[in-house]
């Protein structure tokens, strides 16, 4: 990991900002040959597939009442207290982004409003494999059940023996999952955006996934709604000469152990921090099981940014716009009120990252590589749909129908025109009314 003079070295800044500009064209042609195979071929292809990626064949994609009660007695009591405080947790936040429908009333002719109405059946992707990730069958199963969606369709790639995490199993049956599929990767996407024999077709898709997974919602979008395509995971801290530099480093590691594509980085204008979360990063690493993975990406997408003042590591922030901002300074409440641009900002060193991805509440599936600019979190408003109302009375109508015809003369479209004209030509039936 490099110490950077930010005011030498500005291009750095693009190096990770882009770094998920990906060549989608490498994945491009087998991820819509796959996509092709599943609407020809439904579950057939789903089964190939499956055999070919995850080395099992699966005979029925349905997670069985029998199998999530195993899961249920297989997890610890422990573990299930937890997912049940964090999915308390995550409802708590939630339901205040609820929407109401509402109607405004121009005196007796005029009515206008906003339906706000559940999508009617969403599915949501789940990692697997080696890997479980209980909290993102949270963070997305949970908002869902709030914004009142009617089914709710998890898929999530088989191991090698056709078996779910029970952790996964787990999760989903507490956050309130109608439905759990044991397929995964492209493939799964494209039978939730098309429907099989076994996989009912969806009106939307959330959930993260790898390079495959992302090619096929960026593909199948348009067809069905998708929540965002996400990149790998990023933190950026904000630290002065107050900071802790074990603190600082420990954090580092735990986005850089993600993936070998995650940023991991500090801007400080404090340089001997610097030094001192380096000799921090050195010692820590040596213990951690993923190692190789976090070293790998903090060589490539980690910096300590050294910036002239507290005002240009905000600036650099917001540049950045990361998926994750810490705030590791003696006031970080001063701090975060310049911050334009963050998927989600944690206060002080008592609420680093982890909080936030599993326990605390606001949803963890965030916008990565700079997208915080014009994107948000996950949240219900990513279950709901809104439809305009709108009603005139005869009256309404003709005290602004001239307003109405004109500007639609405007843009020279007749037939607008003659919509509101017949309405009151001599011999209407309806003016007669």
């Amino acid at each position: 990991m490099r110490i950077i003079d930010i005011s030498k070295e500005r291009d750095y800044l693009r190096k990770i900002i882009d770094r998920n500009r990906l060549d989608l064209d490498e994945v491009d042609k087998a991820v819509e040959s796959i996509i092709n195979d599943v609407m020809l071929n439904k579950d057939d292809a789903l089964r190939k597939y499956t055999k070919e990626f995850d080395k099992v064949l699966i005979e029925d994609f349905l997670v069985s009442q029998k199998e999530i009660e195993e899961a249920l007695k297989n997890t610890s009591d422990d573990l299930l207290e937890d997912l049940e405080k964090a999915k308390d947790n995550i409802e708590k936040y939630h339901k205040k982004q609820i929407k109401n429908s509402y109607s405004i009333y121009e005196g007796e002719d005029i009515i206008l409003g906003q339906l706000v109405r559940p999508l009617e059946k969403v599915g949501i992707y789940i990692p697997g494999g080696k890997a479980a990730y209980p909290s993102t069958v949270l963070m997305n199963a949970v908002p869902a059940k709030i914004a009142g969606v009617n089914e709710i369709i998890m898929i999530t790639p088989p191991d090698k023996d056709g078996r779910i995490k029970d952790s996964i199993l787990a999760a989903a049956y507490i956050s309130g999952v109608d439905r759990i599929y044991k397929i995964g990767g492209a493939q799964g996407i494209a039978a939730l955006a098309f429907g099989t024999e076994s996989i009912p077709k969806v009106d939307k898709i959330t959930g993260p996934g790898n390079i495959y997974v992302a090619a096929a919602k960026k593909k199948v979008n348009g067809l069905v709604g998708i929540d965002m395509i996400a990149g790998p995971s990023e933190i950026l801290i904000i630290a002065d000469e107050w900071a802790n530099p074990k603190y600082i480093a420990a954090d580092l590691i735990s986005q850089a152990e993600h993936d070998e594509m995650a940023a991991a980085m500090l801007v400080t204008y404090w340089e001997p921090l610097a030094y001192k979360v380096l000799e921090e990063l050195e010692i820590q690493l040596k213990y951690l099981e993923r190692k190789c993975i976090a070293e790998k990406a903090l060589r490539n997408y980690g910096g300590i940014l050294i910036t002239s003042c507290m005002a240009e590591a905000i600036d650099i922030a917001n540049e950045i716009a990361p998926e994750h901002l810490e705030i590791l300074t003696r006031n970080p409440f001063e701090i975060y009120r310049g911050i334009k641009n963050a998927g989600a900002i944690f206060l002080g060193e008592y609420s680093p990252e982890p909080v936030g991805d599993y326990f605390a509440g606001p949803n963890h599936t965030l916008p990565t590589c700079s997208t915080s600019r014009f994107s948000s979190p996950l949240s219900v408003d990513d279950f709901v749909k809104k439809t305009s109302l709108i009603y005139y009375s005869k009256q309404a109508l003709y005290e602004h129908k001239d307003s109405i015809m004109r500007i639609a003369e405007e843009e020279g479209l007749t037939g607008h025109v003659n919509s509101i004209k017949v309405r009151f030509e001599e011999g209407c039936r309806s003016c007669n009314q």
